[in-house]
Parts: C-alpha cells; sequence; structure tokens
C-alpha cells in the first residue's frame, strides 16, 4: 500500500511542477526611450506590459528577446510585467524594435531551435518599440551666441561712442 502511494505521489508531481501556458494572450503596453543625448550617456529602452490570458493563467516567468540577446521579464504586480535595456547611443539607431515575449514552453522551444540553428521559434506575443533616434543637441551651444551678441552690442555701444567723441 505504501508503495502506490509513493508512485501516485510521484506520478502527480510533474504535473504540478510543469510550467504554464498562456493561450490566446492579449496585452496592453506601454514603453519609453531615452531621447536625450545631452544629459544622458546611453539609450534606454523600457517596455512595460500587462498580460492577459483566455485561460486565466496568472504570473507566468517570461523572458525577452531582444535582436539575439536574452533577458528575463520582471513581474512588477498581477500579470504586469517590464522589460529594460541599455545601449550605447552610437548602436541605438532610430526604428523599430521587436521584442519577443516567451513563457518557459517558449524560450526553451526557442534555445533549442538556437542551438540547432533555427530561427523559426514563435513568440508568445511581439511588441514593437519605436524609438525616434537621439538628440544630441543644437550645433551652436546657447552661451556662443549669447558671448557673440554680447560682443556684437559692446562693439556698436564702442563704436557710437567713439563717433560722438569725434
Amino acid at each position: 500500500m505504501a508503495k502506490l502511494v509513493i508512485f501516485s505521489i510521484l506520478l502527480v508531481i510533474p504535473f504540478l511542477v510543469s510550467g504554464q501556458k498562456c493561450e490566446g494572450a492579449k496585452i496592453k503596453n506601454k514603453f519609453y526611450t531615452t531621447t536625450d543625448g545631452i544629459t544622458s550617456t546611453k539609450t534606454v529602452f523600457t517596455v512595460e506590459f500587462t498580460l492577459d490570458c483566455k485561460n486565466k493563467v496568472k504570473n507566468l516567468f517570461l523572458n525577452a528577446d531582444i535582436n539575439g540577446n536574452q533577458m528575463p521579464v520582471g513581474r512588477t504586480g498581477d500579470n504586469q510585467y517590464q522589460v529594460s535595456w541599455v545601449e550605447e547611443h552610437d548602436a541605438a539607431k532610430a526604428g523599430e524594435y521587436n521584442v519577443k515575449i516567451y513563457d518557459e514552453e517558449g524560450f526553451s522551444a526557442m534555445r533549442k531551435a538556437q542551438r540547432d540553428g533555427k530561427t523559426d521559434s514563435k513568440p508568445l506575443i511581439t511588441i514593437p518599440v519605436v524609438h525616434k533616434g537621439v538628440n544630441t543637441g543644437v550645433w551652436v551651444r546657447t552661451e556662443v551666441i549669447v558671448t557673440a551678441a554680447s560682443l556684437v552690442v559692446w562693439y556698436m555701444a564702442y563704436r557710437s561712442k567713439s563717433n560722438i567723441q569725434a
């Protein structure tokens, strides 16, 4: 009898610890990218999203793939997630970045496909992030314009004073 109980427990454990799968995923997302290159040294990308599954699965462990770089996705609340990464300004070109989000099963399949040299893994969701580029500032700094204007005003005053005295 004890062997039967142990066997039943061992038979059920794999089903209890297996990863949950989200079916019919729908998202609401927002993102932020750095646009000011003067005050920051690197470009930051942040994507926040809420994931709703038809099968009501909650608080999944997710991973992201961005341009071939894999990273974990942080959970910020009930079914709320965030993924962030940093790039040098020169490397962060303006354009669209696709953030591919994988659940545990999909991430394992993607890693296996990469090891086998294939690229046909399907993400749970893909979030497009539009980066408008980084503004590195004006061509002529404000201090230069103010200095030049001050010199012009000084020259005009000096010339007027010379004309009056002559």
